[in-house]
């Protein structure tokens, strides 16, 4: 987003530096843009589960009881004891595994990297992001002084093999790498396990923090399971990782976890207490008993099967109505899709395609929203989790025809 609005200010507002650094969300803000639209738009923008996947029914059983015992007053900012039980104890049949000491409960995954950011970086201080890349990650970092390094990806996730020559082209090290390594937002991709170990081995070199955001890893429909970076060197200080129940549950929940070095532990308590002392105790509840009655397991694999019927529906949609114009992404979980204009399409700007989408009645993000550079202007993403497939082919038709009239305009 542009900070163009500081300069309106009036000139003795005494704005601290790091304003001028704090960019937004484009993502986010789509929320807004879409909610002000009168028309009917088809919505493959904000990374979010379908409606009809939110557990609404057993929520409304739960919170009765919940309500009924729990508390309302505040809670222990590392978490309520009956969520780190519940939550330690189902992650211990996953590859995911953790201890009670490691974890503290956050309001959502942003509260989990803006921890991350609060606790290791300085200003100035080089981050190196997958690029393309989630940018409400990369504006944490940017909020807090920090340079990015942008680093490539490819069908196997960041490209770690060549970050020792990009980072030797700044003349630095990295305080941190931010990765998202499984169904990467917005590739899709999945980091291999022969770049997992080698960035492990370079963060040590380094002595840099891996910032490890997984929103989608419980979300894998197709493919193994690889090993998380905390499974790959256990009790590592390096790894700090970020994950949340919005992917999984329901994103207004507003319920994460950190998975750090126990070392940490009362460092991360006392920055959360500096931001909210707690994370909501009636959510915490009710969390806790959706997984205490064992309702996880069987809501996890009626989504992976359902994503994944989404995904392949949006797929076939791409092949009939896009054709040649589009590449894309083939992720084996997770939300999204990565489509890249080829052809004549590819002097399309997503830029002005997002705009003519909107008229048209569809609603995606634009590759340059997902650079901090402002790259990928080639290139858009699409959710396929919140559409049903009948209203995915509808949204890809859309599409198919903003492309057209920008295609119109671009003609030779």
């Amino acid at each position: 987003m542009s900070t163009d609005h500081l300069a309106t200010l009036a000139p003795a507002l005494p704005l601290a530096a790091r304003a001028e650094h704090l960019v937004g969300s484009v993502i986010d803000s789509s929320t807004s843009l879409l909610a002000s639209m009168k028309h009917d738009i088809v919505r493959f923008a904000m990374g979010s589960p379908a409606d009809e996947a939110v557990p609404l029914e057993e929520f409304r059983s739960i919170a009765d009881e919940v309500l009924g015992y729990g508390s309302m007053t505040y809670g222990a900012t590392e978490g309520e004891p009956e969520l780190l039980d519940a939550l330690v104890g189902y992650l211990a049949g996953t590859a995911d595994p953790t201890d009670p000491e490691r974890v503290t409960i956050t309001a959502g995954g942003m509260q989990g990297l803006d921890l991350a950011c609060k606790i290791f970086l300085d200003p100035g201080d080089l981050v190196v992001v997958e690029s393309p890349t989630y940018t409400n990650g990369s504006a944490t970092a940017l909020s807090y002084g920090a340079q990015l390094l942008e680093a490539p990806l490819d069908e196997n996730g960041l490209i770690v093999e060549a970050l020792p020559e990009l980072v030797a082209a700044t003349g630095r090290t990295p305080k941190a790498v931010y990765t998202i390594p499984n169904f990467q937002n917005p590739s899709g991709a999945t980091l291999s396990l022969e770049r997992r170990e080698l960035l492990l081995e370079l963060a040590h070199q380094w002595n840099a923090v891996i910032i490890d955001d997984d929103p989608y890893g419980l979300l894998r429909f197709e493919g193994e399971d690889l090993p998380s970076f905390q499974s790959l060197s256990p009790g590592d200080p390096l790894v700090f990782s970020v994950r949340t129940f919005s992917k999984i549950l329901a994103p207004g929940l507003r319920v994460g976890w950190v998975d750090a070095h126990p070392s940490l532990r009362q460092l991360v308590v006392n920055a959360k207490q500096a931001m909210d002392t707690c994370t909501n105790v009636p959510a915490q509840h009710l969390v806790a008993e959706f997984i205490r009655r064992g309702r996880l397991d069987s809501h996890l694999a009626g989504l992976r099967t359902e994503y994944r019927r989404r995904k392949q529906a949006m797929q076939e949609s791409i092949r009939r109505h896009l054709g040649g114009l589009v590449t894309t992404t083939d992720p084996e979980g997770g939300f999204f899709l990565w489509l890249t204009l080829r052809g004549d399409a590819a002097r399309i700007s997503t830029r002005r395609l997002f705009e003519t989408g909107l008229a048209e009645g569809v609603a995606f993000i634009p590759g340059p929203a997902l650079s901090a550079e402002g790259r990928f202007d080639d290139a858009l993403r699409l959710c396929f989790a919140t559409s049903t497939p009948e209203r995915t082919d509808e949204g890809i038709r859309r599409l198919r025809r903003a492309i057209d009239i920008e295609l119109a305009k671009v003609a030779p």
